[in-house]
């Protein structure tokens, strides 16, 4: 394959189906990318079903994966075909391998999951790397509890993954904050390949479309569950405390999410119609758009939400969920402690009059830059100063990188019972 003399390509691989995060972190660092660099292209591969309802920059495109979600007991299954699990896993291998074959990237790009979903990268990393393509694993601030996320690691075999294939280990936040990896018993090796870049800031995009509220003039608390699959329990407090004490000062804007179940969607669209000062809306692509505009804000302490609440230095009250992950919970306690944000814990009575009490109470408190954190927002930058170093590398010497098809061969691939889940 014959490469452009200015060409820079980066493959970003998001495993997730349902949800909003892992799509909206990727799609924040690959506009970061090509924004810093016209000779820049940006692949995603995701398994979102919205994906496409976003907008993106030139040369940022995506390749949509069928999707599959995860079940309670803990399997997964497709999210829209009707085939077995294990040929849908086998058709999204396929997908990424080929894909990264022709679109030959200098930088891949791993979210969250250092295998992929169900081992589904294994193959691709093995192939890349003889190409001599970087391979990079990004981590959020906060994966889990550290105990839980050393056993799942552990069971999934990652370590040896990350020793042999992985050039660097990304994390988005500040170790001051939280270290993701600090139950892992790392190498010194794969310890000196980690940087903590700091949040990644967000910004309101030029030319986006401004919602109007109907009943709403003026100032407002905007409510955000993200995607709005587990978020049902927090709309219906905020709803409950507006229907106990109508005199709450402030009008709430609740946004649903796509993902919220369409039965709870029309109880909640119901129960706000009722309302004079409360008004939602099902799904907003710019969401940051809101989030400038909003008076404080209330959620959940998902990572791009948070990044938000400290990009527009917004009041934030945040009710973070403890399962399946307590990745919400150890973010909000910690913004807490350092002053970035009041937490609310959902103690399962949901009494309507403690969550009308912390709302009043709400635009009275700090405003995140209130606490000085040393490069907090500095997460777009470093990604661009981190990418641009592989960006630039000759990959000339790597026998896949002159088209010798027998080269990534050399470098062992895993066998079926280490590819099964």
């Amino acid at each position: 394959m014959t490469r452009g003399r200015k060409s820079k390509r980066v493959l970003i691989y998001s495993h997730d189906s349902f949800g909003l995060g892992h799509l909206r972190r990727c799609r924040e660092i690959a506009h970061c990318l090509v924004g810093a660099d016209s000779d820049i292209s940006v692949l995603i591969l995701s398994g979102s079903p919205i994906i496409g309802s976003f907008d993106y920059r030139a040369r940022v495109d995506f390749v949509r994966i069928p999707g599959v979600i995860k079940l309670r007991n803990g399997e997964y299954t497709s999210l829209n075909l009707h085939i077995d699990t294990e040929h849908t896993l086998a058709i999204r291998g396929a997908i990424v391998e080929r894909t990264a074959q022709v679109f030959d990237p200098h930088l891949f790009l791993v979210d969250k999951e250092p295998l992929g979903l169900c081992g589904e990268v294994r193959d691709t990393l093995a192939m890349l790397k003889a190409r001599g393509t970087a391979c990079v694993l990004g981590l959020r601030d906060v994966m889990d509890d550290p105990a839980l996320l050393e056993a799942e690691w552990r069971r999934k075999n990652v370590l040896p993954t990350l020793e042999a294939y992985y050039d660097e280990i990304w994390v988005y936040g500040l170790p001051q904050i939280f270290d993701p990896l600090a139950g892992i018993p790392l190498s010194a090796s794969l310890r000196k390949r980690m940087t903590f870049t700091g949040y990644l800031g967000r910004h309101v995009p030029e030319a986006a479309p401004v919602f109007v509220p109907e009943k709403i003039d003026g100032p407002f608390l905007l409510v955000t569950v993200g995607g709005g699959g587990d978020g049902e329990e927090i709309i219906d407090w905020v709803l409950s405390a507006y229907e106990t004490d109508p005199d709450l000062p402030d009008p709430a804007l609740l946004v649903l999410g796509p993902f919220m179940g369409s039965k709870h969607q029309a109880e909640f669209l119901h129960r706000t119609n009722r309302l004079a000062n409360v008004e939602a809306i099902t799904f907003d692509t710019h969401i940051e758009s809101l989030m400038a505009r909003a008076k404080a804000v209330v959620c959940m302490g998902g990572y791009n939400t948070f990044c938000e609440v400290l990009s527009f230095d917004k009041r934030a009250l945040i009710v973070p969920r403890t399962v399946p992950r307590k990745e919400q919970y150890i973010r909000a306690t910690r913004a807490q402690e350092l002053g970035l944000a009041r937490m609310l814990v959902d103690d399962g009575v949901r009494d309507p009059r403690t969550m009308a009490t912390a709302l009043r109470n709400l635009p009275q408190q700090a405003l995140p830059s209130d606490t000085v954190v040393p490069g907090l927002l500095d997460g777009g930058a470093n990604v661009v100063k981190l990418a641009g170093k592989w960006l630039e590398t000759d990959r000339s010497k790597f026998p896949a990188a002159r088209g010798d098809p027998d080269a990534a061969r050399d470098v062992p691939r895993p066998t079926a019972a280490r590819r099964a889940k």
